[in-house]
């Protein structure tokens, strides 16, 4: 009986190091996760790779996905859209490959009333304050931007709720360990492993 993939989607505040938590995770040569690459409006910031870190695109390619309803989920995030192509996660799923989503968290509410079945992960900071550092050192952003992403961290943090498991980003190497313990946990949980012990006990 193929057991269908788990979907496992972290997500967490602007700033708060989704992406270095990502990166090493796929480091480890165990991780056996498939990545789902989001595609984005923005520009590529220094050192990210089309096709590796995302898929960018201009505005109006995003826009006719949208109405093709061939994205998963999709956010608008401080004045650029942020998406998941929906095809690839379902064709990995359906073969018994974990898909790791790295989304922002308005898009990770709508997984979660498409996947309710999915692992969901909140990445936190350590706090405000170390938050705002990560932001300003990226030297990416005007003032303007940053003060807008901490405004926008805070409410995504009252969304806390939405979520299975809280993770704290205080070293990445212990948040990446920490998160693929859940996901160890998690394919263990009874209701995940049960039809499959059930369907053993049928056969003579």
């Amino acid at each position: 009986m193929q057991e269908k993939g788990l979907l496992i989607v972290l997500s967490g505040p602007s700033g708060v190091g989704k992406g270095t938590v990502r990166k090493q995770i796929f480091s480890q040569p165990d991780t056996s996760f498939e990545y789902s690459i989001s595609m984005t409006t923005r520009l590529p910031r220094d050192g990210e790779v089309h096709g590796v870190d995302y898929f960018f695109s201009k505005r109006e390619e995003f826009e006719e996905l949208i109405k093709q309803e061939k994205l998963l989920e999709y956010a608008e995030f401080v004045g650029n859209y942020y998406g998941t192509p929906v095809d690839y996660v379902r064709e990995t799923l359906d073969k018994g490959r974990d898909v790791f989503l790295e989304i922002e968290v308005q898009g990770a509410r709508q997984v979660r009333e498409k996947f309710p079945d999915g692992l969901f992960i909140f990445l936190m900071p350590p706090s405000l304050t170390e938050l705002k550092n990560r932001i300003t050192t990226r030297g990416t952003e005007t003032e303007d931007v940053i003060k807008n992403r901490l405004t926008a961290a805070k409410e995504e943090i009252e969304m806390m709720n939405l979520y299975d498991y809280v993770v704290e980003n205080d070293q990445v190497e212990l948040a990446s360990e920490r998160i693929k313990s859940i996901v160890v946990a998690e394919h263990c949980r009874r209701e995940r492993v049960e039809p499959r012990y059930k369907k053993m006990l049928e056969v003579e």
